[in-house]
C-alpha cells in the first residue's frame, strides 16, 4: 500500500540527492530508507533514482511522478488541518511526561502546550521514556518529555535540557542537612534506582557515573522516588533527584558538589507530516519552556 513515508522518502531523496542527508532530514537510518525506496519502485513499477558515487539522481519516471508525490504531501497536510478545524472542543494536545520529570516542570511544559495552540486541550500522562518513545512514534501521543539519552526511534528531539539534583540521605549518615558533598562522600548506603528497563541508556550512563565517583555502595531498585523517599527515612537507601518538592523527617538534602548526576531531559515529537503533529514553530516554544525549569 502506499503510504504518507513512502511519498516522504521519495520527495526528501529527490531535494537532498544523498541517501545519507535524507535519512537525517526524515529522522530515520539509511537501511529502512533504501528498503522503502525499494518497495516504492516495486509498488509504481519504475525505477526512480539512479544511484551514483555518493549521490543519486532522478530517472524520467522519478521527474514525471515527483510533482504528483508533491501534491500528494500536501493533500494530506491540508487534510490533517481540515481534520483539527472541524473539532468543536479544539485540538487536543496529547503530551507524555517521564516519571522524574519533576512537577513543576512538568506543569510548566503542559502550560505552553495551552498558550502556544490557542483553544487546545492539553491531556497529560506519565509513563517510563522507553513507553513514552512508542507512543510518540505510533501518534498516540504528541510529543513528550523524556530522559536522555534513549533510542528515539526517528523522533525529532530539541536540546537536552540539564536539572540539577539533590541527594537525599538519612541524616544519620550526615547529620548536616544542606551542605553540599561530594558523591564519593555518598557511601555506606546503596542508592535508590527504578528499574533500567524503564529508560535503558540513561540507566545505563547515570550508574556509569554513579561507578565512576562512588565504587562501594550499591544500587537497590524502587518503583519511584516515593518508595525510594521511604526507604531513606528508614535510613536504607540515598535518593537522587530533581524534585525540590521531595522531603521527610530524617532526610537531608544535599547539592553534590560539581553536579556529576544531572537528570537529562529533552522534548521528542513526531515527523512534521505524522498525524496530529504540532507545527514547529508551535515546538519551538515548547522547547524554550522545558529549557527554562
Amino acid at each position: 500500500m502506499l503510504t504518507e513515508r513512502y511519498l516522504q522518502i521519495f520527495v526528501t531523496l529527490a531535494d537532498e540527492q544523498h541517501f545519507g542527508d535524507a535519512a537525517r532530514v526524515i529522522g530515520i537510518t539509511q537501511p529502512p530508507l533504501s528498503q522503502g525506496l525499494r518497495r516504492l519502485e516495486a509498488m509504481v513499477g519504475a525505477k526512480l533514482f539512479e544511484r551514483g558515487l555518493g549521490r543519486v539522481e532522478l530517472t524520467p519516471a522519478g521527474v514525471a511522478l515527483l510533482p504528483y508525490a508533491r501534491r500528494a504531501l500536501s493533500a494530506i497536510d491540508e487534510f490533517h488541518d481540515a481534520a483539527i478545524a472541524q473539532d468543536p472542543d479544539g485540538p487536543e494536545i496529547r503530551l507524555g511526561l517521564a516519571p522524574e520529570v519533576p512537577a513543576s516542570v512538568g506543569a510548566a511544559v503542559a502550560a505552553a502546550c495551552g498558550e502556544a495552540v490557542h483553544g487546545s486541550r492539553v491531556t497529560v500522562t506519565s509513563a517510563p521514556t522507553s513507553s513514552l518513545v512508542g507512543q510518540v512514534s505510533s501518534g498516540r501521543l504528541g510529543l513528550a518529555v523524556v530522559l536522555h539519552p534513549a533510542v528515539l526511534d526517528g523522533l525529532q528531539a530539541g536540546p537536552v535540557t540539564l536539572l540539577r539534583s539533590w541527594a537525599l540521605v538519612p541524616t544519620s549518615l550526615h547529620p548536616d542537612d544542606g551542605q553540599p558533598l561530594p558523591l564519593r562522600k555518598l557511601d555506606g548506603l546503596p542508592v535508590a534506582v527504578r528499574p533500567r528497563a524503564e529508560a535503558p541508556a540513561a540507566r545505563d550512563l547515570f550508574l556509569d557515573t554513579l561507578g565512576l565517583h562512588r565504587p562501594g555502595g550499591g544500587t537497590v531498585v524502587v518503583t519511584d522516588d516515593r518508595a525510594g523517599l521511604a526507604m531513606a527515612a528508614a535510613g536504607q537507601a540515598i535518593v537522587v533527584t530533581p524534585d525540590d518538592s521531595l522531603q521527610a523527617a530524617g532526610v537531608g538534602r544535599h547539592r553534590l558538589i560539581d553536579d556529576p548526576l544531572p537528570v537529562r531531559l529533552r522534548l521528542v515529537w513526531p515527523q512534521p507530516r505524522t498525524p496530529n503533529a504540532l507545527p514547529p514553530e508551535v515546538m519551538a516554544q515548547l522547547t524554550e519552556a522545558l529549557a527554562e525549569p
